[in-house]
């Protein structure tokens, strides 16, 4: 049925947004805020596609229904309405109507170029995901005949294989690139608006980490590990310090203060040849200060003793000019009896951690979330606590850390009562 102005006036909001429709392919689309949005969806070319109509009230249903018949007339004449209205609504001639394809991919290295304070990896990271995921399928289409859908595919297609964190990725990055191709005047209309939502949210993956009390059983399994020494030191240090796994392992000495014990794990690292990410380092992309407690600094002199005349910490096993494998830590908690799946892996050690030095009541929030390295969703705070360092107070949480895990190879001491007896 065809709407009236009666109707369009009395309708009430929803929770979620629908249309009410007045035939010919015009549509009201009305907002949970109460906004009513006229939209034109028609078919040019093979493809299905949208034109916005303006806002009601600002646009009455009478001058909706002038536009559509408008719209509908330059439709019948093979002329796409889109260009009518990117040209103010002015007619065009069917001779003027510009031939040239502007490639996806033209624009979406112009996007990528215009971001000009990524790290150096990053910027290759975010061009390697391009070329693999994206261009492949759109790349060499018409940016400005792309529709909701023609962008909703190649997401979908990673969706399906399984790698949900890839496809929220390209889904955001579309949405940028489409959003860059509007502000630089390519497109009039963001076919990309209607991909929200496109992508399942991903299940949160928990890290298995031990319960505090079975402390003092895993620091007896490590001290009897019988692999590699430097192994067998990568998984203490790993457990002292508790930074991420990448952080860990593609660490070189001279990031190592001795004298002032402390770590500066840059914001990026040099690349190493022939080694895949060794220029990652924080994975916060700032630098991060690790205070080094008496006992990793004992370990990490252990270390130099194997890798000491190496720029690189961890070295591989054959091969001193890479670096440790990545699954070298679980791998040796697994020799140790545990289940990496389902009892406690490397990256568990920061849960633990964490747990512990707030379960102790001695420390600020802050502080342990800033030696966490964690990302801060509100951005007010988060420039506060990447701001206020909080170093002294770190420096005697990583000491007490140390102590506290001391504690627990005699007996099961419990965060709360060391903080108390300490």
């Amino acid at each position: 049925m065809a709407l009236t102005e009666l109707k369009i006036k009395n309708v009430k909001p929803e929770e979620k947004q629908f249309k009410l429709t007045d035939g010919e392919g015009m549509h009201l689309l009305v907002h949970p805020n109460g906004s009513k949005y006229w939209r034109l969806q028609y078919r040019f070319d093979g493809k299905q596609k949208m034109l916005a109509l303006g806002t009601y009230p600002d646009v009455s249903l009478a001058k909706a229904r002038e536009l559509r018949a408008e719209y509908r007339k330059y439709l019948k004449e093979g002329i796409d309405p889109a260009l009518i209205k990117a040209n103010g609504g002015k007619p065009i001639d069917k001779d003027d109507i510009p031939t040239e394809i502007i490639k996806f991919k033209d624009v979406a290295v112009e996007w990528h170029k215009s971001n000009n304070t990524w790290s150096d990896y990053h910027r290759k990271r975010v061009l390697s995901s391009l070329e693999a995921n994206i261009f492949p399928s759109i790349g060499d289409s018409d940016i400005r005949k792309l529709t909701t859908r023609d962008l909703w595919l190649p997401i979908k297609a990673v969706e399906n294989s399984g790698r949900i964190e890839v496809a929220q990725r390209m889904l955001q990055r579309i949405k940028s690139i489409m959003r860059f191709a509007v502000q630089t005047g390519i497109l009039t209309y963001n076919p990309s608006h209607d991909l929200t939502g496109a992508v399942a949210p991903q299940k949160v993956k928990h890290r298995p980490a031990l319960p505090l009390e079975k402390l003092p059983e895993l620091l007896a399994r490590i001290d009897n590990y019988q692999g590699k020494l430097l192994t067998k030191l990568a998984v203490k240090l790993s457990l002292l310090i508790f930074i991420r796994s990448s952080e860990l392992r593609f660490a070189r000495w001279e990031e190592i203060d001795f004298d002032k014990a402390i770590w500066t794990i840059p914001a990026e690292r040099e690349a190493l040849d022939g080694v895949k990410y060794s220029s990652r380092g924080s994975k916060m992309r700032t630098p991060h200060l690790v205070p080094l407690s008496r006992q990793a600094i004992e370990i990490l002199r252990e270390i130099q003793e194997i890798s000491g005349d190496k720029p690189i910490i961890f070295i591989g096993d054959r091969d001193s000019t890479k670096v440790m494998s990545e699954g070298t830590v679980n791998k040796a908690l697994a020799r140790m009896g545990y289940d990496t799946k389902t009892e406690v892996c490397g990256h568990g050690f920061r849960t633990m951690a964490c747990s512990s030095l707030i379960e102790s009541g001695k420390w600020s929030r802050d502080a342990v979330e800033r030696q966490m390295s964690h990302q801060e969703r509100n951005g007010v705070r988060a420039a506060y606590i990447h701001k206020a360092e909080h170093i002294n107070e770190r420096r005697l949480m990583m000491q007490w850390w140390a102590d506290f895990l001391d504690a627990n190879t005699k007996e099961t001491t419990a965060p709360f009562d060391f903080h108390v007896t300490s």
